[in-house]
């Protein structure tokens, strides 16, 4: 079969090795296949099908240090995991049995307790059989921590291949964003990166968490999902009908060809490999640092990144020998190895240098401060009506004496001009039409508080090149939000002074739980402040996953979204907050938001500002094109996320409902959940249009920049 592209030139600096076990997990998997019923009389496979695959001989590239029992053990995990993957497409996607596939994943879970002890129930299938006995085999050798970072990536791989049937049900191709979230769970590479802890070293449990070790496991993902689509696409779209494969997503939404989808494939494959080496060569060190690891504690992190590094190499040689791929005319060899002379080993690794270099050095030579005004602004999607609170003329005013009081017009960074030209009250009284004068004023004064802040760390840290002080500002910000009673730091500036105000006006009435989520809510905006301040000391522009993902922290999305839930209060489980639908929803709602803000504010940013943190710019940076073909390019991306959000609430949402067996209070709870998100969604839009801000005559008078009397002086602070 003619193959539908060329497969394209990798970016794989790393040579991959083989572990000296594979014959030993080979016969160990194929014998615990046989025993689990993968094989012969199971419909699925036959002991030719498994040597074909030879999952053997992906483990051991992809794990090379690793010992024997190690290696078949790992081994075993992968048998397992593509006969899931195959038995469910034969038993559910093909049949597009919903109900029988939701009742077959929902009894998975019970094989993965985190206490070993505890007992489970009898196997009625291969594939839960093949599950009691690894849990059963790993979980000993790995902490408390490890088991539930490893159970809750098993149950994404596992459940979102709901989300793939749904989509086959429709007839539905996810947009890009869409795409990228839902592969990492669908896909399994953070369920592979478990397993790479499990053979090199498990990663501490201060560090786990953090951004830097969440974005190594990301770009991981990402990789290994998007190599793997480009090597499957024919077996999946072509001979399977599947439509979850990211050459595909591509080429619709870009309506382009096969190859030119297959290539831009590549390019954000690469950039997302780029990422992971600048993430694990400057963000990762610092993190350990910050978090005090003891040596041992940094050695098991450089191991289990070298691990995700040689999965990444071993991977992609798998796919070049596996039966299972379209590999026909890739590169097999490394462009370290020799194959017929020094001469084309040399030319090899220059061409593979000179790519590299030329597309890490795009990222880093953006001039700032460019003349590209006035900000074009296309005719955006809205289907909400615009609805806006009564109080909002007695709003505006109180926003005034609150900013006063605060002393956030006092610092050289605000003054009642620029507070009336951004006119916040006014966006406020959009997202909330039904509120009360007083919550009016609280959600005002919130909104000042993150604006006045994101315009401060670039403008006072920026200005001074100085992350240090950043860092500490931010955590001082953390502490002036008590959880469980603790005081609060002696305020040393507005910013300090304003959020303790906001926060004893917030909390008062909530449960400890409660304080907790709204405090990593905004930890995790003004820590993103930081990530934006790095980037700019480095000029370096994200690549458009990292960007897209972070801009939902730095426009402080996650506080919206915790205010907006506990709005309603008990009645919606935690659990369907947590489901993949309304994720999915609030995600899509969020980036209409964020991508809508930097349309309007793409002159702001870029002419007076000199930022780099705008989506508009980074799909210019990415792509190498002009600004009217990155905002085409950003324009479609915001109504495909709006298109979503309305496929969410009209497909997803009542399935889900019915799922969960939510009572006409959840229901109606979640319906008024929804109706918050749209009016959000149409306050924005109608801020954004009214407000001076982004205007180029309010621009052209009064320039992002300090008042008379220059930068506000930081004051002597300590974290004691």
């Amino acid at each position: 079969m003619t193959q539908p592209f060329e497969l394209p030139h990798f970016y794989m600096p790393y040579p991959a090795r083989l572990n000296p076990h594979l014959d030993e997990a080979r016969a160990h998997s194929t014998r615990w296949a046989r025993e689990m019923g993968m094989l012969e009389g199971s419909g699925i496979w036959d002991q030719a099908d498994l040597e074909a695959h030879d999952y053997g001989l992906l483990c051991a590239y992809t794990h090379p240090d690793c010992d024997g029992p190690a290696l078949s053990l790992i081994t075993d995990w992968y048998v397992w995991v593509f006969f899931f993957d195959d038995h469910f497409l034969d038993m559910f996607k093909r049949t597009q049995d919903r109900a029988a596939g939701k009742a077959h994943l929902d009894r998975l879970p019970l094989f993965m307790p985190l206490d070993p002890g505890t007992p489970v129930p009898e196997p009625e299938n291969p594939v839960e059989a093949g599950l009691k006995d690894l849990w059963a085999r790993t979980v000993p050798a790995m902490s408390v921590d490890w088991r539930r970072r490893f159970s809750v990536a098993t149950e994404h791989l596992l459940n979102e291949s709901m989300w793939e049937l749904s989509n086959i049900n429709e007839g539905r191709i996810a947009n890009p964003v869409e795409y990228i979230e839902m592969r990492r769970k669908v896909g399994g590479a953070p369920w592979s990166a478990g397993l790479v802890e499990y053979a090199t070293a498990e990663v501490p449990a201060a560090v786990a968490g953090t951004r830097p070790l969440r974005v190594l496991m990301e770009t991981f993902s990402d990789a290994v999902h998007l190599r793997n689509d480009l090597f499957s696409y024919q077996r999946e779209v072509e001979e399977e009908g599947e439509n979850s494969n990211g050459v595909l997503v591509l080429e619709t939404f870009f309506e382009c060809t096969t190859q030119e989808a297959a290539d831009i494939v590549n390019d954000v494959l690469t950039s997302r490999l780029h990422q992971f080496e600048h993430t694990a060569l400057t963000e990762v060190p610092a993190v350990a640092l910050e978090k005090g690891l003891s040596p041992a504690e940094v050695a098991a992190v450089a191991a289990y990144t070298k691990g995700l590094q040689d999965w990444q190499s071993g991977g992609h040689e798998w796919h070049l020998r596996s039966s299972r791929y379209m590999n026909e005319g890739a590169r097999t060899g490394s462009p370290w190895q020799v194959p017929s002379g020094l001469g084309t080993s040399a030319a090899d690794i220059g061409a593979l240098l000179a790519s590299a270099a030329q597309d890490r050095l795009r990222s880093y030579s953006h001039v700032p401060f460019q003349k590209v005004g006035p900000s074009r602004v296309p005719d955006l999607y809205m289907p909400f009506e615009l609805q806006l609170s009564p109080h909002l003329d007695q709003a505006r005013g109180h926003l005034v004496d609150w900013c006063h009081r605060m002393g956030i017009l006092q610092e050289g960074v605000w003054d009642e001009d620029k507070l009336a030209a951004y006119d916040l009250a006014l966006c406020s009284a959009g997202l909330d039409p039904d509120a009360t004068p007083e919550a009016l004023d609280l959600s005002a004064h919130w909104l000042a508080w993150g604006t006045y802040g994101d315009d401060y760390y670039p403008l006072v840290y920026g200005h001074r090149r100085d992350l240090a002080a950043a860092r500490l500002t931010t955590a001082r910000l953390s502490q002036c939000m008590p959880v469980e009673g603790e005081p609060a730091v002696v305020p040393g500036n507005a910013m300090e002074r304003a959020l303790i105000d906001l926060w004893a006006r917030t909390t008062a009435t909530m449960t400890t739980d409660q304080r907790r989520t709204l405090r990593s809510a905004v930890d995790t905006m003004t820590e993103s402040w930081v990530w934006e301040l790095s980037n700019q000391l480095q000029n370096r522009v994200p690549d458009p996953v990292d960007y897209l993902e972070m801009r939902r922290a730095t426009f402080g999305s996650d506080l919206t979204l915790s205010l907006c839930r506990m709005g309603q209060g008990p009645a919606i489980p935690a659990e369907v907050y947590a489901s993949g639908p309304v994720r999915s929803l609030e995600n899509a709602a969020i980036d209409y938001a964020c991508l809508l803000n930097d349309v309007f504010s793409y002159q702001k940013e870029i002419e007076y500002e000199g930022e780099i943190h705008n989506a508009i710019l980074v799909v210019q940076n990415f792509f190498g094109v002009d600004y009217p073909s990155a905002l085409t390019v950003v324009h479609d991306l915001i109504t495909q996320r709006m298109r979503q959000f309305e496929h969410v609430v009209a497909h997803e949402l009542p399935v889900l409902y019915d799922d969960f067996a939510l009572s006409e209070e959840a229901r109606a709870a979640m319906g008024a959940y929804v109706l918050d998100l749209r009016n959000w969604l149409a306050g924005i839009l109608n801020w954004h249009r009214s407000v001076d801000r982004y205007k180029a005559e309010w621009l052209g008078r009064r320039a992002h920049g300090f008042l008379p009397g220059g930068p506000p002086a930081v004051p002597a602070l300590s974290l004691g």
